[in-house]
């Protein structure tokens, strides 16, 4: 038999595999909320402007409380056959309500329907994840400020470069899941449109009133053209994107992690929370919560490229492929809040060990740069001829297999005779730190500046949300 909600252009039913390749309800009752949401704004709006009586508006609308509550309790039966979400709720909803539940679609389609209910949702999951985001934010700010002045190595191509401290690290992080909260932010704005009322694609000859089922839902405004309202995927690979460059950030950190960890660096120790052991060798600490961060962010990258490829080639209006659309972004978008649960979960655990990166940070001649910067500010030498000065002691000291401040002064003279014994100062990797008082510098001073305005900032930002709620 055909399809009751939409059969009655077809005289049987759907192939089992149409039905098994065609059905979204596996993935998209997700949307149940949402849809709702939508629908009860959309009934409310047709009451308001006469097309459909307010008896019916409000049967309809007291029905949506029922599915919804249904669905929220687990015992809502949901349908393959109905296809999707939306079916799904109209089917039962006219199950409670009678015929008079076909007038809800009155003025609309599946396609601005849907394109509505994916707006929301994503919506939704941009604010959750942005609370995660100034969570693993908070965790990273209130270790630095306790590790503001604790010196490890700072490195250029995985090689010793320059002493900085351990906070400074983890500050840096804060900075890029700052800009990660900016670009969820701006792509939360650019989605806050409203496509309820564009209909399957003309818009509708029903007198609606598209500004008020968009106030309704929280958005600034309608979307502006029927044919973009519904077949726009922007907001998707938007968030997407914003979300592959987040948990690029998250994988990156997680790769230091996982090297921090090694019995070759012994930086930190992770908790026996955020490992595991092996079947086989009982010494073992496996750093998989860092290593599955690292792995899971290809997921995420992989479901913006594969959008991508879904909608290069789509010409306008709304087109079957665009049901590709869901299944990858909940994926991602879920992978990516497990990430920064567990991202968080780990800085908030793991322990340095503060005297294995101090003895790190003085490896390698790490204050090399600081000899060069003394020459120049002490002996007046061109920075380039201190590069040639310094080169030369480095590999001096390399000879001998010591570090720069074993050197004697005798030794020191042989390269460049005007060097005092007040060179001495600048070789440890202490001084080194103090003295990058540059903005946005090592400087424990200026680590521990930063961390507590971050750290009021982000405790506004929280006042501001709890007090909204």
């Amino acid at each position: 038999m055909s399809n009751k909600m939409w059969g009655g252009r077809f005289a049987t039913g759907p192939d089992a595999i149409m039905e098994e390749i065609n059905a979204s309800i596996g993935f998209d009752y997700r949307l149940a909320a949402q849809d709702i949401r939508g629908s009860k704004a959309h009934v409310a709006m047709l009451a308001e402007t006469g097309i459909v009586t307010p008896e019916n508006a409000t049967a309809i609308d007291k029905g949506l409380d029922q599915v919804l509550r249904e669905i929220e309790s687990g015992s809502f039966t949901f349908s393959r056959a109905l296809e999707d979400i939306h079916m799904n709720v109209e089917s039962r909803l006219a199950e409670i309500v009678g015929p008079d539940a076909g007038r809800l679609h009155t003025a609309r389609s599946r396609n601005d329907q849907v394109a509505l209910d994916f707006r929301l949702w994503i919506r939704d999951t941009i604010d959750q994840l942005d609370v995660q985001i100034r969570d693993l934010q908070k965790a990273l700010v209130d270790k630095a400020l306790v590790h503001a002045g604790d010196v490890m190595p700072g490195f250029t191509h995985l090689q010793s470069a320059q002493p900085v401290t351990f906070g400074h690290h983890l500050m840096a992080y804060v900075e890029m899941l700052a800009r990660d909260r900016g670009r969820f932010a701006d792509s939360r704005r650019r989605l806050n449109e409203c496509p309820l009322g564009a209909a399957a694609l003309a818009g509708t000859s029903f007198p609606i009133n598209r500004e008020r089922t968009s106030a309704a839902l929280g958005f600034d405004r309608p979307t502006a053209n029927s044919l973009d309202s519904v077949s726009d995927r922007d907001f998707v690979l938007e968030t997407l994107s914003a979300a592959a460059i987040c948990a690029t950030h998250l994988s990156r950190f997680a790769e230091e992690i996982v090297l921090w960890a090694t019995p070759q660096f012994g930086f930190v120790r992770l908790s026996d929370g955020f490992t595991t052991g092996s079947s086989i060798m009982p010494q073992k600490r496996n750093p998989d919560a860092a290593e599955l961060v690292r792995g899971k962010s290809g997921r995420v990258i992989g479901a913006l490229t594969g959008l991508l490829i879904v909608m290069k080639g789509l010409p306008l209006a709304y087109s079957k492929d665009m049901q590709e659309d869901k299944e990858g972004a909940f994926d991602a978008l879920h992978t990516l809040s497990l990430c920064l649960a567990a991202m968080a979960g780990m800085v908030r655990d793991f322990q340095p060990d503060l005297k294995r990166m101090k003895a790190a940070a003085g490896a390698g001649f790490a204050t090399a740069t600081d000899l060069a910067d003394w020459l120049v500010r002490e002996l007046g030498l061109p920075f380039r001829q201190a590069h040639h000065v310094t080169g030369s002691l480095v590999k001096m000291a390399s000879d001998r297999k010591v570090g720069l401040e074993k050197l004697s002064l005798a030794d020191m003279r042989i390269v460049e005779p005007r060097i005092t014994d007040a060179v001495f100062g600048v070789l440890g990797v202490e001084k080194s730190v103090k003295s990058r008082k540059s903005l946005g510098g090592t400087a424990p001073a200026n680590v521990r500046a930063q961390a507590r305005r971050w750290l009021t900032r982000l405790e506004k930002e929280h006042r501001s949300i709890t007090g909204s709620r």
